[in-house]
């Protein structure tokens, strides 16, 4: 539903009663110009220690900013970042519901008052939201993995279609992501990736997995089961309502309006659409022989001339031998404009036989049920073959 979200207060909306817990300390928010010494601009920062979290004690990443705001004036900003269901359940693998942004609230000021950060429930709520990820774990329970779906995502083209100025295909294949100014969409293996992080926090897709190490450790000997996860990290407040509005929601973008398990459904839903439009059904269609494929071509497109159908058949038989980042790769001393051009056109080509390449994915976006671990253990053993430990 919710993981991730980034909380910006103004000076009026937050005291801090012990400075001396931010590195450099915030001493100098009692000052009258707001200023420390001779700099103009200072940044505190607390964050949860390694060792907090080994106990399973998370705490939210603390940022306190002095600088010039849009009226020219001094002011103290305090960024709040947290994963919202590691708060709650110590794991992001829980997936957060509607009903509990009540509880989650109060614990957070709970947290922020442990901290040292002190701030009315009602401010707290109602707390302007600059970041949000929204995401969603997919079970795979029918022997297929993560990797199977990252393959197929990765095929679309999805750098042109959503202004993506960067990709990233990481940990042997485990994961990608596409990363935009002011966004980011991920896909990736969330077991693979507590396994990495045990190795490397660097390596890690998510930040402090040392909460929540052990999360995985009783279904090693699992039979079928492997999560995907999903995330669409909206980082700046204009994209969130940017996308909002796309999406038809009408909505303040405060910390209990994000909060929502429609708006995360949407928002999600509407990426998985956009990675579905980029994929030609040429990708995922098998055929017995090359006659079927040839056949199906010219019976599905009666407007193709001989010279085009072949073009395509020629095409989709190279896709399977070769693979389409290798074929781009082949064909590299082309420009970008002719590829983009191919690909245009090949997505115009239909066939008959239609698979269903992301239905799992949509079947749990539709239904969009909470995901527990404890409901996944409880349907792994009644999987044939599933051995206990």
């Amino acid at each position: 539903m919710i993981d991730t979200i980034v909380l910006t207060l103004s000076k009026d909306m937050y005291y801090i009663n012990k400075p001396d817990k931010f590195a450099p300390s915030a001493r100098w928010l009692d000052a009258d110009t707001g200023r420390s010494g001779s700099r103009a601009f200072i940044t505190c920062k607390q964050n949860p220690t390694k060792d907090e979290l080994l106990n399973g004690i998370y705490k939210p990443r603390l940022t306190l900013t002095n600088r010039f705001n849009h009226t020219e004036r001094w002011e103290a900003s305090l960024k709040i970042e947290l994963s919202l269901p590691k708060l709650l359940y110590g794991n992001n693998f829980d997936e957060l519901q509607d009903s509990d942004f009540e509880s989650v609230s109060n614990k957070l000021q709970e947290r922020l008052k442990e901290m040292g950060v002190h701030i009315f429930k009602q401010l707290l709520i109602n707390a302007p939201v600059s970041a949000v990820h929204y995401s969603k774990n997919i079970p795979l329970t029918d022997g297929t993995t993560p990797y199977h779906y990252i393959k197929k995502i990765r095929e679309a083209n999805i750098t042109q279609a959503l202004d993506a100025n960067q990709t990233d295909f990481r940990n042997d294949g485990h994961s990608f992501k596409w990363h935009c100014n002011s966004y980011e969409v991920a896909f990736y293996d969330k077991i693979k990736d507590l396994e990495v992080s045990k190795k490397s926090e660097k390596r890690a897709i998510e930040k402090d997995n040392a909460v929540q190490l052990g999360l995985f450790d009783a279904l090693k000997k699992r039979s079928p089961f492997e999560v995907l996860r999903m995330e669409v990290r909206l980082n700046k407040r204009q994209k969130i309502i940017q996308t909002f509005k796309k999406l038809g929601i009408v909505s303040e973008v405060t910390f209990q309006s994000v909060f929502d398990s429609k708006k995360s459904q949407l928002v999600l839903s509407y990426y998985l659409v956009e990675i579905e439009r980029q994929r030609s059904d040429l990708l995922d269609r098998t055929y017995n022989n090359p006659q079927a494929l040839l056949a199906d071509i010219i019976i599905s497109n009666p407007k193709l001339g001989a010279k085009q159908a072949l073009q395509v058949f020629g095409l989709k038989q190279a896709f399977d031998k070769i693979g389409m980042r290798e074929l781009r790769i082949i064909l590299s001393k082309f420009s970008n404009r002719s590829w983009y051009r191919l690909v245009k056109d090949i997505k115009q080509v239909k066939l008959a036989k239609k698979n269903d390449t992301f239905g799992v994915i949509r079947k749990h976006l539709l239904s969009f049920e909470s995901l527990k671990l404890v409901n996944c253990q409880s349907a792994i053993k009644n999987i044939k073959g599933y051995t206990s430990v």
